[in-house]
């Protein structure tokens, strides 16, 4: 799904380009290691659910995607569901940023708009595709994470922990950290499309 978008020319994908696009390191959350044996399985199983699709022409068998269609969505919530799927939860903020590439939204009022469709999906549709997470400690804004590999691990996203966690500091600061990181490279890289020099920098 990322890679329809991203990079079309390349696309539909080779079952090595498959391989090296699920074990890509940057901007995923989980992480994944798998080989080409696992990438064929899942594959098999996601064409048997009407989820993928092989492209006939050329030497190479080549896959594309179904997933709007197969899940019966919007392609501003394909994109939303492709986001969290890739990256874990996020807040609505971080899904319009992370989107740029996929697809442009408004604003931040229409992200969430479809994020609460998925949310409210009727169970003769399926039932809900999204859940918004608890505020976690010391947050402003709540995440959101996707379903579609069942209810949500909370301890996994580090959102669901009780008032006593909360007091961890060194786990507090290390997370804040974290989140400061993901800041400072989003402005770096909203200030480089914008074509101005970063704050601080002359």
């Amino acid at each position: 799904m990322e890679k329809a978008r991203t990079v079309p020319d390349s696309y539909p994908l080779s079952l090595n380009s498959l391989l090296l696009g699920c074990n890509q390191k940057s901007s995923r959350d989980p992480l994944m290691e798998l080989d080409e044996a696992q990438v064929a399985t899942a594959l098999d199983e996601l064409k048997s659910a009407g989820l993928v699709r092989e492209s006939s022409g050329g030497r190479t068998t080549r896959y594309e995607h179904n997933f709007q269609r197969g899940i019966g969505v919007f392609e501003q919530s394909a994109v939303l569901l492709g986001l969290l799927m890739l990256r874990g939860a996020q807040t609505a903020g971080e899904l319009r940023l992370n989107s740029e590439r996929w697809y442009k939204f408004a604003d931040i009022s229409s992200v969430e708009g479809f994020l609460e469709e998925l949310q409210d999906r009727s169970p003769e549709k399926g039932g809900s595709l999204v859940v918004k997470l608890a505020r976690g400690p010391g947050t402003r804004e709540q995440r959101w994470a996707h379903l579609l590999c069942g209810p949500v691990d909370t301890t996994h996203t580090g959102l669901g922990r009780s008032a006593e966690g909360s007091g961890n500091t060194a786990e507090r600061i290390e997370r804040l950290e974290a989140e400061v990181a993901q800041l400072r490279e989003t402005v770096q890289k909203l200030c480089s499309e914008l074509g101005v020099s970063p704050p601080g920098h002359a």
